[in-house]
């Protein structure tokens, strides 16, 4: 499902596949997907004749700076992935095949469309229909981003905070990307009880596991997303931590399902 990895992956899609080409026609066919005001009759009366210019993202959610007349920026169009989007440019989806969503390319499934004047296509495709289309979204209701968290961000972000770490981690508001898989990941790579409170972690603790964010999100960058964690073969029922052997613990934290060593982790 996507998070962080898989957002960079439809940003740098959009940034090498969709800039300065012209918007001819904007295809909306799910009014309900589009959030916070807009609607189809706005996006098409505000994005055709415009181009991006610059693709960016924050967490999970990524946001597009439209052209606007000389000197001036035209509207941001967000776009949020949600648990089963993908971006689709003239026929090529951004990432690897999701884990637990179809990967058909069924026409319904396409929510919102952007149709340029060269005859290419940009699509957010999704099946379970939980992402979200926004037009100038309000960037600061998240978080530091993820990739760029220091570790004087996380001690503030834990230190004040008597919630379970996980649900702490997975708080768009605080840090924006981490989603499940990855969460569980760090917090295994590191030896951390997901269900700790977060402000019982001590200033090593704190290094720690702001080593193992930044070292987590580069390797499973590399290898292809969120799913390709060493934990992740192990996250089912019966599952044994590749570590030690441990029978993983099964758990709902911060809402998510969750697997955690009980040995390791502390």
């Amino acid at each position: 499902m996507p998070e962080i990895l898989e957002a960079e992956e439809a940003r740098a899609l959009i940034e090498a596949r969709a800039l300065g080409r012209e918007i001819a026609a904007v295809d909306a066919p799910d009014a309900w997907y589009l959030k916070r005001g807009l609607t189809p009759r706005t996006a098409r009366a505000v994005l055709p004749g415009r181009s991006f210019v610059i693709a960016r993202r924050r967490g999970k959610q990524l946001f597009l700076d439209t052209s606007g007349p000389p000197g001036a920026h035209g509207p941001v169009l967000g776009l949020h992935l949600g648990m089963s989007g993908r971006v689709v440019i003239d026929g090529d989806a951004a990432g690897d095949p999701l884990l637990y969503a179809s990967n058909r390319d069924v026409p319904e499934w396409h929510r919102f469309a952007l149709l340029f004047v060269d005859g290419g296509r940009l699509s957010l495709r999704d099946p379970r229909r939980l992402g979200a289309v926004e037009l100038d979204p309000d960037e600061d209701r998240l978080g530091v981003d993820a990739m760029e968290l220091n570790l004087g961000q996380l001690r503030a972000v834990v230190a004040r905070s008597r919630a379970p770490l996980k649900a702490v981690l997975m708080d768009q508001a605080r840090v924006a990307g981490l989603g499940n898989l990855l969460v569980d990941e760090i917090l295994w790579r590191v030896g951390l009880d997901p269900v700790r409170p977060a402000n019982t972690l001590d200033a090593g603790e704190q290094a720690r596991l702001a080593r193992a964010i930044r070292s987590t999100l580069h390797q499973l960058g590399k290898r292809g997303g969120s799913h390709t964690g060493d934990l992740m073969i192990a996250r089912e029922p019966g599952g044994m931590c590749p570590k030690d052997g441990a029978p993983l613990v099964r758990r709902t934290v911060g809402g998510r399902t969750t697997y955690s060593c009980p040995r390791h982790q502390q």
